[in-house]
């Protein structure tokens, strides 16, 4: 009865529609990529990982001296594109996308630079996308990548929790995953209503995430863009 009046009050017809989902990572020890190996037998996902524009790097060698120099760079001037290491051509469309889940080792506390220059120039586009978060590392805490994330995906609707999986955990990686995909509810979350307007025309309100009013009614609501919008406190997506 509930779901009746609701549909009453929207006047909105909506459709179940199965999310695509995208996974970006970066792995120089190949931790991540055994992890993301393992998340990819759970979830059906496409897979990018980034590379690198300079090749043949050593990173580990003396400490992590290059990995080091790279994260300070970031850190002194994090609004500068110059700041952030070159890497590799990246050919996917975001907007093909409803969830982005990002695989980032950890670097002195922060996300692994090559990662972090693909969110510079992608992470606007990532606009009311939701985002997991997995992250590697040998012990440290992991609040520095989640803060890089959301410096970098500003407008991102992020799933709670990340995932952290030690270095020393990577091979229990998928009972992790299975557990964590489990706790933020990915199935039903990557479940997109599309929203389809009813020949009866009705009157309501509809936000974005960021709390803007963008509609009215189901006229207006044809001309807005797809993504994330909010009606009546309820979450929908507009593909």
């Amino acid at each position: 009865m509930k779901r009746i009046l609701l549909s009453l009050v929207l006047i909105v017809a909506a459709i179940a529609i199965q999310a695509k989902t995208l996974v970006v990572y970066y792995s120089y020890t190949n931790n991540v990529d055994d992890i993301v190996t393992a998340l990819s037998k759970q979830i059906d996902a496409d897979v990018v990982r980034i590379q690198p524009a300079e090749k043949g790097l050593n990173y580990a060698a003396n400490n992590y001296a290059i990995g080091s120099a790279l994260i300070s760079a970031i850190r002194n001037n994090p609004n500068d594109a110059a700041s952030y290491p070159a890497i590799d051509p990246v050919n996917v469309n975001l907007a093909d996308y409803d969830c982005i889940i990002i695989g980032a080792p950890l670097w002195w506390s922060n996300m692994a630079a090559p990662l972090q220059s693909f969110l510079f120039k992608y992470g606007k586009d990532m606009s009311g996308k939701r985002i997991g978060l997995i992250v590697s590392s040998a012990s440290s805490g992991i609040s520095g990548v989640e803060g890089d994330a959301k410096r970098l995906i500003p407008e991102g609707d992020f799933f709670s929790p990340s995932l952290w999986i030690r270095s020393s955990q990577t091979s229990n990686a998928a009972a992790m995953i299975s557990e964590w995909l489990k706790t933020i509810d990915y199935d039903s979350m990557t479940g997109v209503e599309e929203i389809r307007t009813d020949q009866n025309i009705g009157k309501y309100t509809i936000f974005s995430v960021s709390g803007a009013m963008v509609a009215k009614d189901a006229l207006s609501l044809q001309n807005l863009e797809k993504g994330l919008y909010i009606v009546n406190g309820k979450k929908i997506y507009k593909k």
